[in-house]
């Protein structure tokens, strides 16, 4: 344990700023996951809006540092790969059976 003062704020600091990294790291990853559900339901207004969301949330997340710019690119882009291919899973079904 740190014995000067500075050292003690600076630990209690750190600790604050690693539970609200945290939170916003959890809060981002849940709006992924809602994303990817909207993705499977197939409703393309609730995709959007979803998807639109959670890049949102990416780029906030990024921009206050919590996360590197490269892998809020990375996470929009593997979004956005997984609900493209699923659209065109989708649309092929519904013409195939029609």
């Amino acid at each position: 344990m740190a014995n000067l003062k500075s050292s003690l704020k600076d630990i209690k600091r750190n600790e604050k700023r690693r539970l609200r990294n945290k939170s916003a790291k959890s809060a981002m990853k849940t709006f992924i996951k809602k994303a990817r559900t909207a993705a499977a339901t197939g409703n393309v207004e609730a995709i959007r809006e979803a998807v639109a969301q959670a890049c949102s949330v990416i780029d906030k997340t990024a921009e206050r540092g919590i996360i590197h710019k490269n892998q809020a690119a990375r996470r929009k882009s593997r979004l956005m790969r997984y609900v493209n291919q699923l659209l065109v899973q989708q649309q092929q079904a519904t013409t195939s059976s029609a």
